[in-house]
């Protein structure tokens, strides 16, 4: 739901009005297991973004094949979507772009929206930049730092701190300075996404060069325990952003 709402021109609830299913060269390309449907639905509410949309909308949509034919009409929906080619046309940005109206995904929804326009939002993860470590002056004591690349380049970075006979803490800051008192980010929130989602599995060669190996090693060590503290990303694998045109 956040990758596609992060990129969604605009996100507007609606009531489907009425659901025609196609075939032939008007379903060509879609998915085993799918059934593409022509969709008009009453436009109820524009959630996020700007657009002029008419009273009632129509778009195509790849919705899960059923052995019985799907009750459509009276579902209220969120649909996740950029313009159509023709007034009134919208597209849905993705396969799972129509997501059943519930408080519950709404609610997500909404939350997910609002978070991304704070002024305190954070940035996308692109990569990662340097890395490094610095023993402490006791054995098994010391920091490792992992800075990130941002598109517009504002400052994100991973501390871990070793202590001997302790568990390694690990915090991310949003800012040049470290802030001692800083936590993983809570599950579920626009920092936890950008992390547990955008950082690849493993700590890149070109992050540690330079390093002494012990060095390079023990950082590899504490950027798992970064991963490992964030758990997965519960989307899985992104999916390509492709959908039928009207």
């Amino acid at each position: 739901m956040a990758d596609m709402a992060l990129v969604a021109p605009f996100t507007v609830a609606a009531t489907i009005e009425k659901a025609t299913a196609l075939k032939g060269d008007a379903a060509q390309g879609v998915p085993a297991g799918r059934t593409r449907y022509f969709i008009e639905a009453h436009a109820d509410a524009l959630i996020a973004g700007r657009a002029e949309l008419p009273e009632i909308i129509r778009y195509l949509a790849d919705l899960p094949t059923s052995k019985k034919t799907p009750k459509l009409k009276g579902q209220q929906v969120l649909l996740l979507a950029a313009p159509g080619a023709r007034p009134g046309e919208i597209r849905l940005i993705g396969p799972k772009a129509q997501i059943a109206r519930t408080t519950a995904d709404e609610t997500r929804l909404r939350a997910i929206l609002k978070a991304a326009i704070a002024p305190d939002a954070p940035p996308a993860v692109t990569g990662i930049g340097h890395a490094f470590h610095v023993a402490g002056s006791l054995p098994g004591e010391g920091e490792t730092q992992i800075f990130l690349k941002t598109p517009d380049n504002r400052p994100i970075s991973l501390s871990i701190l070793r202590r001997p006979g302790e568990t390694p803490r690990w915090a991310v800051a949003l800012s040049e300075l470290t802030d001692a008192s800083a936590e993983p980010p809570a599950p579920e929130t626009l920092l936890w996404y950008r992390l547990a989602c955008g950082l690849p599995r493993a700590l890149p060669q070109s992050s540690v060069d330079g390093l002494q190996p012990n060095d390079a090693t023990i950082a590899a060590e504490d950027y798992q325990t970064v991963l490992k503290g964030l758990g997965p990303c519960r989307g899985g694998q992104k999916e390509a952003i492709s959908t039928p045109t009207p």
